[in-house]
């Protein structure tokens, strides 16, 4: 295999083994180019954070597919900038809810299955389109797809090196096994991702407080390509600190525990933080739109940990975590059972009961209800009941990073630029440049929509290139 690798010019490398990745691959093999992918994980754990998504967001003027009615490009745009707080590029921005649309069929015309939206805080029926078996089946069908197609794939392959001369790539240094190869290729397209799994990289940027953080995705992006790339002059895009970020299940493990243990509970919750104090608005808006800046939130909180705390009127209402919920007859023994200030916790509750509305009949678990607290700050804005009806649950919530923001700079065409200009033959898509779309925040499903449509235009280009 390793002969096989290094022995013949390739038209396009690919660098990575996740959605864009394999975008980019049908795309080129597609065009006519031989395409050698490079997935640095075991096969077992092939697809990168690809592996733990659900959905892709899509904009559409019609229903399709299994998405409902329409959501439109300026709508889209508009969630987008709430999110972002306006720290975006507009015209990749647009680029990419412009694509999105003619994605879906595509993605359907490559073996990708879809189901209907699931239900809960994650309902999503206009706006996100679920994959049938969830990322998993999405990743392997796209593997079986590029198989037909011919493309070569290498597993555990880590790319180490890149040669660059003169703005023109040249080659790759990879670790295979226990061997390192020299791989040769007309072009090249990046997507191995950000550089989340490398904890010292991550305090660097955080400080120590990151070393707490759980890593959701895979344990497999280090950053290696990125700063690779970055030393060798090409321009970043993206702030370090910025990532796709959530609270998970302080009991999941250091790394790869997926979506499954996100939780989803926090729109019906209190939270509060070791010293049993609030510190955020729980019903700041639907959950797709907030559920990424509480990472972030739990974060600057001491020792980086919270709790989310609901009642029993509450249990059914959320997606469960893969962890049951520790539980207590009373917020004293549930105070006890976490190790949080028995006064401290009575007294947040008590308040907050208090400043609850009296009529509840509007609340509305999956849209705005408006039902806020008065006179207490933070407030709570929208599903705002009494914690009061035992028994009660909480679970302990962990900053869970995803993927970081600080990427390679692209233009429309995924040609990432150095210092010097454009690169001749280095493209680049998904995680590694998504910074130039997500300054900050997120939404759902939006990180498989870049991949996806900035995937398909790097395979094409790279191809185009050489064919």
């Amino acid at each position: 295999m390793k002969t096989e690798l290094s022995d013949r010019l390739w038209d396009v490398a690919i660098v990575g083994g996740g959605n864009a990745a394999l975008c980019a691959a049908i795309e080129a093999s597609e065009a006519g180019a031989t395409v050698l992918l490079l997935e640095s994980a075991p096969k077992p754990y092939r697809g990168g954070n690809s592996r733990h998504t659900r959905n892709f967001r899509c904009m559409h003027r019609a229903p399709l597919s299994k998405l409902t009615e329409a959501y439109s490009e300026e709508e889209y745009f508009d969630d987008l900038l709430r999110v972002t707080k306006g720290h975006t590029d507009e015209a990749l921005a647009r680029l990419t809810i412009h694509e999105s649309e003619s994605c879906l069929p595509w993605m359907e015309d490559h073996g990708i299955r879809f189901q209907p939206s699931l239900t809960g805080t994650l309902s999503l029926s206009r706006t996100n389109a679920f994959f049938l078996g969830g990322g998993k089946s999405l990743v392997n069908a796209y593997y079986n797809t590029i198989e037909d197609l011919g493309v070569t794939v290498a597993y555990n392959a880590a790319v180490t090196d890149i040669a660059i001369k003169d703005n023109h790539f040249e080659s790759l240094q990879v670790k295979i096994e226990d061997s390192s190869v020299r791989i040769q290729a007309k072009s090249v397209v990046l997507a191995s991702g950000g550089f989340q799994a490398d904890l010292d990289w991550l305090a660097r940027a955080w400080g120590p407080a990151a070393r707490n953080f759980l890593i959701r995705g895979t344990p497999y992006n280090k950053g290696v390509v990125l700063k690779c790339m970055l030393d060798q002059g090409a321009v970043s895009v993206g702030d370090p600190t910025q990532c796709h970020a959530v609270a998970i299940d302080g009991r999941a493990p250091k790394y790869d525990g997926g979506i499954v243990t996100r939780l989803d509970c926090v729109p019906f919750s209190v939270v509060v933080n070791e010293n049993g104090d609030r510190f955020y608005d729980e019903g700041e808006d639907v959950w797709p739109k907030r559920y990424a800046i509480w990472g972030r939130l739990v974060a600057a909180q001491p020792n980086q940990v919270a709790y989310s705390i609901i009642d029993s009127k509450s249990a059914e209402l959320f997606m469960p975590s893969v962890y049951p919920p520790i539980t207590a007859d009373s917020i004293e023994a549930l105070a006890e059972e976490l190790g949080l200030p028995v006064t401290t916790l009575t007294r947040t509750i008590e308040t907050f009961n208090a400043a609850c509305p009296q009529h509840l009949e509007s609340f509305h678990p999956t849209t705005l209800d408006g039902l806020a607290t008065s006179s207490i700050e933070p407030a709570k804005t929208n599903w705002a009941r009494p914690i009061c009806e035992p028994p009660y649950y909480a679970y302990s919530l962990r900053p869970g990073v995803t993927f970081t923001y600080l990427g390679l700079k692209v233009d429309e065409s995924a040609r990432a630029t150095s210092e010097k200009g454009r690169y001749d033959n280095v493209w680049a898509a998904g995680e590694i440049m998504a910074g130039s779309i997500l300054g900050q925040g997120y939404l759902a499903g939006f990180g498989m929509t870049i991949g996806t449509v900035f995937g398909r235009i790097a395979g094409r280009e790279a191809a185009r290139h050489v064919c």
